[in-house]
């Protein structure tokens, strides 16, 4: 078991906030696709707590932190009151929203990958699960909304190459030997600039090389 970055207490905090987001952009969608207040806290739960919730039960983590820690459960539903009554509002503060959203990429990248090797996991088996962590939740919204999920589109701003970053740096200091504090800080600081800087210079993933494909470009 690695020393874990915050204390226990402070890390929870980390990571009611970025459910707490998650959960927001979730509800947000449900919005935009005239969901009614049912639809919504289902998007809102699924996008918070789908990443972790499948990286448990991967690794055997039963019952999954997302049942037994009732802040987890609650947390989305608080979003969905938000946004089901200032929508409107909430849009307007969609930048504020995106950075947070970043730096909750970069926070559960590091802490799936760190979780899933402590239980036994290998470094490429528990970098995955890192990854899974962090974008699993916005896959599993876009699906039930029926879109192509975010990340596997063209068309948007890098999202699981941040977050593959932070979980491969983590699983190469812990090849190292070299995990600390300061090390998982590093991780989680880097998945978040690389968010950031993907959504400010709109930096995309590249299409197949000679790409002669005549399929409509989505919109």
């Amino acid at each position: 078991m690695y020393q874990q970055l915050f204390t226990p207490s402070v890390q929870h905090t980390l990571d009611l906030i970025g459910i707490f987001v998650f959960a927001i952009s979730g509800a947000l969608l449900a919005v935009r696709k005239n969901f009614d207040v049912f639809g919504i806290a289902v998007l809102a739960e699924v996008t918070a707590l789908g990443g972790g919730l499948f990286r448990d039960l991967v690794i055997g983590a039963v019952p999954p932190a997302a049942f037994t820690d009732l802040g987890y459960f609650v947390t989305p539903l608080l979003a969905t009151v938000l946004v089901f009554f200032l929508h409107p509002h909430v849009e307007r503060l969609q930048t504020g929203v995106n950075v947070f959203d970043a730096a909750g990429l970069g926070l559960f990248c590091v802490a799936g990958t760190t979780k899933a090797y402590d239980y036994g996991l290998g470094l490429t088996a528990s970098a995955c699960l890192g990854l899974a962590t962090a974008v699993g939740g916005g896959v599993l919204r876009d699906v039930l909304a029926n879109e192509v999920p975010s990340l596997l589109r063209w068309d948007r701003d890098l999202y699981a190459v941040p977050a593959i970053v932070g979980a491969t740096t983590v699983a190469l200091c812990i090849r190292f030997d070299a995990l600390t504090p300061f090390t998982s800080g590093f991780a989680v600081v880097t998945a978040f600039v690389l968010r950031l800087c993907a959504m400010r210079f709109h930096w995309r993933a590249p299409r197949a090389w000679n790409r002669r494909s005549t399929v409509l470009e989505a919109e």
